[in-house]
């Protein structure tokens, strides 16, 4: 089913201006802002800049100026407040301009956090942790279900219910992840991991020696005791049939956005667990298999 998402016309507000006339800038609404004028979006979700990032678009700036207007709205005091592009201005200063090209829209509060977050998600520049906490920002501030999110967003609801587990995590993982020392790959293998203090002893593991997504989820079935095992006397699996069901179970887990365990049984048998987290978990987890029996999926 499509999706109204605000962050679809988003790029259809911040036109190319390497092609346009200062009367087709000006028609556009277009027109030249100090950028002592403008200040940082209080709802932007993204607390670090990549410096040296900045220090090439500013030296791009340099030499063919700014390409795409950033978005702002007026406040109250004459000033303006950045809804989208607040790197363009960073970099403008820099590069030692004086004013930025820009677009006034009037935009509500609730719009100002929208396309802050929904910028940053379409160029990719969020990480996963300044993603959860926007997510959850938009979700509480205006009391929205995970599916209004995910529909606002143009997200699958199973990706926002994956982002917003991460803020479940202890301080030092979700640091970690920031910082990017490990992955949301990593920290989401974390999650599954019940005993607070096992946890933080193979987090400390996987930052101390590196380890792959694929290594955190192995330990972390290690260490909840739960390998993959023949009941009633049958005896372990053999080194294919274990390989062949992490294989399936990898394949479920990224289906269904949450961890799966696959289990002989006798005779052929088998049974497949599928862990939930809350009851908006289970009943995105039963969506899914609603699309597919409805065959949308």
């Amino acid at each position: 089913m499509q999706k109204q998402a605000l962050g679809k016309g988003l790029g259809a507000l911040i036109p190319d201006l390497s092609s346009l006339d200062d009367k087709e800038r000006k028609a556009l609404g277009i027109s030249e802002i100090a950028l002592d004028k403008i200040i940082p979006n209080e709802y932007q979700p993204r607390k670090t800049f990549d410096d040296g990032k900045l220090k090439e678009l500013a030296a791009s700036i340099r030499e063919q100026g700014v390409i795409q207007p950033v978005i702002v709205h007026r406040t109250a005091g004459g000033s303006y407040q950045l809804i989208a592009g607040e790197r363009r201005w960073r970099a403008a200063r820099l590069a030692g301009l004086k004013t930025i090209p820009a677009l006034v829209k009037e935009a509500t509060k609730r719009e100002l956090l929208e396309m802050a977050l929904i910028e940053n998600i379409q160029r990719e520049d969020l990480n996963a942790l300044e993603a959860a906490e926007a997510y959850k920002r938009l979700q509480d501030e205006f009391k929205l279900t995970q599916e209004d999110l995910a529909k606002r967003v143009g997200k699958e609801r199973s990706t926002i219910t994956n982002f917003l587990r991460l803020l479940k995590l202890p301080e030092p993982i979700q640091s970690a992840v920031r910082k990017g020392e490990i992955s949301s790959g990593h920290a989401r293998a974390l999650i599954a991991i019940d005993d607070p203090a096992r946890q933080m002893d193979i987090f400390r593991k996987t930052v101390g020696r590196g380890l792959s997504v694929r290594d955190v989820e192995r330990l972390a079935r290690e260490k909840k005791g739960k390998p993959a095992h023949r009941r009633g006397g049958g005896g372990h699996p053999t080194g294919a049939v274990s390989s062949s069901l992490s294989s399936i179970e990898e394949r479920l887990r990224q289906f269904l956005g949450t961890r799966v365990q696959v289990r002989m049984l006798q005779d052929g048998k088998g049974e497949i667990l599928i862990e939930y987290y809350s009851a908006d978990d289970l009943e995105r987890i039963l969506e899914i298999f609603s699309e597919i029996e409805d065959g949308t999926r």
